[in-house]
């Protein structure tokens, strides 16, 4: 039997809290301790999860295919959010944004050839692999850009924009509605070039090594989580509106951009 459940998020920073909002309220629920893991870099997160020190993460959708797909998969999905704002329709999905500074020549996509592009990371699919799968169309894509450079995170990619050392770059929607919250002052000094997507939202997934029984009720929370009190009071704290029941299938569009991103080479 499980003494706790330790959870972690891998996405960016900024949508820490959200994470903390849920297993806030998980853990007035569960039979055992939750134990939320915040306390090193996302890569280590992510490795202590595929270790199984760490029994359930909010991962990128990328990085989840990538695992269901081993055989046999070490996790399952748990559930998906769904964002409270009107854009995303009621629906567990999100967007990534091509984002130049306001003043920039910019108009298009194709504008940016020769220019200098950052991502936050290889394993992204919102930073890296749909802007690859974009990149796919064009000609000579890998001489597309002048030059890239791996910021190591959305909001490092942000800041390199707003102080020019980068021409643009593709940020996941939710990270940029949260930056811009909390930056007001920097809204009118960004411009959405583009918009890709939407794509299938990261889900929650745990490690299939935890208790069967303990994995149903742990889903079963999440899925009813805004039909109760203080799991409404909880989420209301947050952009997420719900989860929602998701199945593998519903990520296969990120499959389908991952075979196709795979021929470009940032």
């Amino acid at each position: 039997m499980m003494d706790a459940l330790a959870f972690t998020s891998c996405m960016a920073p900024n949508e820490d809290f959200i994470l903390e909002a849920v297993t806030g309220y998980l853990s007035k629920n569960l039979p055992l301790e939750v134990v939320l893991v915040d306390d090193s870099s996302w890569p280590e997160r992510e490795s202590r999860f595929d270790e199984d020190r760490i029994q359930v993460c909010w991962i990128c959708g990328l990085p989840y295919v990538w695992k269901a797909d081993q055989e046999p998969s070490p996790i399952e999905l748990l559930a998906a959010p769904v964002m409270r704002d009107e854009r995303y329709r009621g629906m567990p999905v999100y967007f990534s944004e091509v984002v130049v500074r306001a003043d920039s020549p910019y108009r298009r996509f194709e504008d940016l050839r020769g220019g200098i592009w950052a991502f936050n990371e290889p394993g992204s699919h919102s930073g890296y692999n749909i802007a690859r799968f974009r990149l796919a169309a064009q000609e000579s894509p890998e001489t597309f850009f002048k030059q890239t450079v791996m910021s190591g995170s959305h909001e490092v990619s942000l800041e390199g924009i707003l102080d020019g050392r980068f021409d643009g770059s593709a940020i996941d929607s939710i990270v940029l509605e949260l930056f811009l919250a909390e930056h007001p002052r920097n809204a009118s000094e960004l411009r959405s070039l583009e918009i890709l997507g939407p794509s299938p939202i990261p889900p929650l997934v745990v490690r299939r090594s935890a208790p069967q029984e303990l994995r149903a009720e742990l889903r079963h929370l999440l899925l009813n989580m805004h039909t109760d009190g203080e799991g409404e009071q909880a989420l209301a704290a947050t952009p997420v509106a719900r989860f929602v029941a998701v199945e593998d299938r519903h990520y296969d569009p990120i499959r389908e951009v991952d075979q196709i991103a795979s021929t470009v080479r940032l």
